[in-house]
């Protein structure tokens, strides 16, 4: 049995695990950099051991430091959270060579699900449909022109080993392709240490729709419905909600399906995401999964009243899921907003620095994860969400009216955030009519003054 878990990442979600160790009676031991000794979860934790520098390459990316401190600590199970070495199947191979638990899926299946290639190879095989493009990376530009003129333009280039829109571009012509295309190699070749590229057909203006999946190690695969991050900025989401307000109840059962065959076709354990594009017409393809804990898991907690970091751990301990399909019911809606560390009315600039006053919304509908406080020095080394704002009640209409309260009632003095760029987004009527797709940030940001965000 699991009795103390090494939390191998920082911020609101090292914060979010130690809280649900905690409730589980489980020991923590929080690892952090320099930069992160008055972090939250570092104090909160059980003991703490320093692992680097302030930079991730010298403290939460160093595999070889985690592991160290697993065997100092006498830890039974890692938790990556997401980000950092979430998704490395070498560092879930390492723990499991070193017998700690990786509290995730198999590295077989991080390193299937991790390679866009073979993952769209794995599913397609279960029948869950794909964007249509090249059967596998790429090697020349010529093979490339092909592929993209056979699909037809517009296409979408992508690193094979990507992630968070870095290496990827989309072409409209020959062209335009031939300059996109060297442009995304070498983009993931600096991010990824691999510039390999695969063509996929580009659907303008589609949704972006994920089905949180969870699965225990008998076999058992369920879906917890889906997430609509529609609403993103240069590939990047800001905001999530659930259920979808573009979903009618047949697409929904429908893509919950494929989910879970995707999920099988991966042997996959613990919790991940099944990532679909939707266009106008009610097609749905699969783009990726992340095998991991996503950002956005609380608007699920919320609809469905399932803690999915507990989920998570009792998976690792081997026990099994406690509920059924059938047993899934979604009786409420959530929205959560990223409350990042940026000024959206200087195109989004980071904004570290020391916060002077924090308070943080409450009441009814309303949860706030953060490991922000008065006085907390925000760190220019690591991503600049500070928060995660979630509402929730019985419908629609009723999460959009408490998030508009809540943003009202966030206060953070010191450094620019996005929360007055959420607010004019929670008034913007193509938002609240449902209507955003991935294309409605750009058409939002053109259209509105940016000192509604100052």
């Amino acid at each position: 049995m699991i009795q103390k878990i090494l939390i191998a990442n920082r911020g609101e979600i090292a914060l979010r695990i130690v809280r649900a160790c905690r409730e589980l009676g489980i020991k923590t031991l929080a690892v952090y950099s320099e930069a992160d000794v008055q972090s939250l979860h570092v104090q909160l934790a059980d003991e703490a051991i320093c692992i680097g520098g302030p930079k991730s390459a010298d403290s939460y990316l160093r595999a070889d430091r985690i592991i160290s401190a697993a065997e100092i600590a006498d830890v039974d199970a890692i938790h990556p959270g997401y980000g950092f070495l979430s998704e490395n199947a070498k560092f879930a191979e390492q723990c499991e060579s070193c017998n700690i638990k990786f509290i995730g899926p198999k590295s077989k299946s991080i390193k299937m699900m991790g390679d866009k290639a073979i993952a769209k190879d794995t599913v397609r095989k279960a029948g869950v449909p794909i964007v249509p493009g090249s059967d596998g990376p790429v090697d020349s530009e010529s093979e490339a022109v092909k592929v993209a003129r056979k699909i037809g333009y517009p296409v979408i280039i992508k690193a094979v080993a990507g992630g968070g829109g870095r290496g990827m571009r989309i072409a409209h012509n020959d062209v335009s392709f031939a300059k996109e295309y060297h442009v995304a190699r070498n983009e993931a070749e600096k991010a990824f240490g691999n510039g390999q590229v695969y063509i996929e057909k580009y659907i303008e203006k589609p949704r972006h729709i994920e089905f949180q999946i969870l699965a225990d190690s008998h076999g058992k695969v369920i879906h917890l419905g889906e997430r609509d991050c529609s609403v993103q900025r240069r590939h990047q989401k800001l905001i999530e909600e659930s259920p979808s307000p573009f979903l009618t109840p047949d697409l929904r059962k429908k893509m919950g399906k494929a989910a879970v065959r995707a999920a099988e076709a991966a042997d996959y354990e613990n919790a991940g995401t099944i990532e679909f594009l939707v266009d106008a017409k009610g097609n749905y393809y699969f783009i990726e999964m992340n095998t991991r804990i996503q950002v956005e898991h609380p608007v699920t907690e919320e609809v469905t009243g399932i803690d999915l970091i507990k989920q998570q751990i009792r998976i690792a301990n081997g026990e099994k899921l406690g509920f059924d399909q059938s047993d899934i019911k979604f009786e409420k809606h959530a929205i959560e907003c990223r409350i990042n560390a940026e000024d959206p009315a200087r195109n989004f600039v980071p904004s570290p620095g020391t916060i002077g006053l924090y308070y943080a919304p409450g009441g009814h509908g309303v949860r706030v994860d953060s490991h922000a406080y008065s006085g907390y020095a925000i760190p220019p080394y690591y991503d600049s969400m500070i928060g995660k704002l979630i509402t929730y009640g019985p419908d629609r209409k009723t999460a959009l009216e408490r998030m508009y309260r809540a943003l009202s009632e966030y206060l953070i003095r010191g450094i620019k955030t996005t929360i007055p760029l959420h607010k004019a987004i929670m008034a913007d009527p193509v938002f609240i009519e449902g209507k955003a797709t991935t294309a409605y940030m750009e058409e939002f940001l053109s259209r509105t003054p940016t000192d509604l965000f100052s």
